[in-house]
Formats: C-alpha cells, structure tokens, sequence
C-alpha cells in the first residue's frame, strides 16, 4: 500500500521549520499527499455555489499539507522533488478578489467586488459553462522547504518555495529545492485544475482539492543554486520571485547562467549571450506579494554543449 500522507489536521499557512513534522519520508520513496483546496475544506459543495466571501480569511489561504521530514535531509542538500500523478477533487472554484489581481484598488479595495465561480471538474476538463469546457492541467501552486530562517506565508514565496504558482509543477517535472534544515520540512499544497499566465485575477486559478503523487531523493546541492529549479522531459527551468517584476525576471535568468556555467561548462558571458537568442521565459503569477518569473532552455540546444 502507498504511503498516504493525510490533510486532516496538517494543514499549514506557512512553510516553517518550527513545526513538529506530521510524517516522515524516506528517499527514493513514492508516496501521496493530500492537499486540501485553497479556501478550506468543506466550503464547496455544488457548481454555481454561491459563497461567503467572510468564510475566506486572508491570509489563510493555500494551506499546504507537511511538514514532511525528509529522512538524512540536511543543510547544503538539494530536494528533488519528482511529481508522478494528481488526482483532482470533483469541484473548482475561482474569483475576482478585491485588491488583489492586475487591478487592485488598493485604497477602496472595491473594484468589481467579489465575484466568485465553482465548477465542475470532470472527464478531463473545467465545465466552464453549459456550453464552454477547459481541459485541464494540473498544477501545484504552493511546494516548497522551511526557509533559513523564520516562515513564508502560503501566500508568499521566497528561495525556499511556496505560493510559486508554476505551471511546470506537474506530473512529468521534477522540481529542486536548496535544504536549509534538518530534515528540510517539506509542504505541499494549493493545487489548480489549470492556470493561465499571470495568475491574473485574485483567485486566478480553477482552485481544487487534490491527492499528489511524488517522489523525493537528496544530492548534494550545487553551489549556485539558490532558487528553486525545473527539470521536464525536454526543458530546464529556473525561478525567481520578487517585486517589480523585472527583478523577479533578473533572477530566474541569472540563476540560469549560473546553472548553464555549472553543468554545462558554457562561461557565463555566452551564456547570457544565449539567453538572449533561446531563453523561453514568463511571468506565471501578478496576484502575491511577490511575483514569480520562469526561465527555461530546451535540452534540444543544450546536448549541442555537451
């Protein structure tokens, strides 16, 4: 039977290390994790479902289940973190939030007020409407490790993780972490059926309750890295996180040079060079505190370094 690690009672709205652990994981180990829907179990209970917004308290939200001990984890290791599967709840939910979005009205905070939408999730896709059906894609919006120090809301990010909002955070990715603790203290939590770029509105995405499937395994962490990075079938990614959102975009692209220089021996000055020519980058979420910026390269070009 697959190790289930459960939702009910371990759910947090921050990533810390000063949480007692809630399971223990041990490396190259296959397991499940429960992940509650952003807004709290229990809220959803049928599409077109009218909902309270004071039933929605800021900033508990994307709550992410752990922390997970990762057994021998400790300080200068690298966290892969390999997603093998998602199994999606049956209801989604999204909305337009007051101050939070593209659009805040950050004095009145009025906007167009709050405008909620659950859906149906079945049969692969989003039921939009009666007539407009999205397939879906699922992600995990909040994953991540304790920071060096103190906590990162679920609703923010930072070097260790959390509320990233990554599309690529998938089935079929595998996603790096930097430990920074004894056992890391890994989370995992805030799922979507599918999210557009830019997250753009306040509950930008089809928010949804989720069973994952991972894998985890230790290596020593390279030197260079400090944000977390992607690894997918055809690409490699990097992360940054900061505002505005041009830093969060220097980041992720100087943590690619640094990557390309480090394991692919491409100095860094014609790595940037490169970037210029290949880099395939986005910003993947407006809506937190700080914002989220991908850069990823095509292992297609990469194997002409080798």
């Amino acid at each position: 039977m697959t190790h289930v690690v459960p939702k009910a009672g371990n759910i947090k709205f921050a990533l810390s290390g000063h949480e007692a652990y809630v399971d223990k994981i041990a490396p190259g180990e296959t397991f499940k994790v429960e992940c509650a829907i952003n807004i709290g179990d229990g809220i959803l209970t049928h599409a077109g479902q009218a909902i309270d917004p004071a039933k929605i308290v800021v900033p508990f939200v994307n709550g992410a289940t752990g922390p997970m001990e990762i057994e021998g984890a400790k300080p200068g290791d690298m966290l892969k973190v390999e997603v093998i599967d998602m199994e999606l709840d049956s209801l989604g939910f999204t909305a337009l939030w007051p101050g939070i979005g593209m659009f805040p009205d950050w004095v009145r905070q009025k906007e167009f007020g709050f405008i909620p939408r659950v859906m149906e999730v079945k049969d692969g896709f989003v039921h939009w409407s009666d007539k407009v059906k999205l397939p879906v894609a699922p992600m995990i919006g909040v994953m991540g490790v304790a920071p060096v120090l103190g906590a990162t809301p679920t609703v923010d990010n930072g070097p260790n993780g959390g509320n990233l909002d990554i599309q690529e955070f998938t089935p079929g990715t595998t996603v790096m972490f930097r430990v920074n603790q004894e056992g890391a203290h890994f989370f995992a939590g805030d799922c979507h059926a599918i999210q557009g770029d830019g997250e753009a509105n306040g509950m930008g995405a089809t928010e949804i309750a989720a069973v994952l499937t991972l894998k985890v395994t230790l290596e020593p962490a390279p030197e260079r890295l400090t944000w977390p990075r992607i690894e997918t079938a055809t690409h490699i990614g990097t992360v940054g996180c900061a505002r505005p959102l041009e830093d969060a975009m220097r980041i992720a692209f100087e943590e690619m040079v640094y990557w390309l220089a480090d394991d692919y021996g491409i100095p860094e000055t014609e790595a940037y060079m490169l970037l210029g020519q290949i880099a395939e980058a986005r910003c993947t979420q407006v809506v937190n505190p700080k914002y989220t910026y991908v850069c990823k390269v095509s292992k297609d070009i990469l194997k002409s370094f080798a």
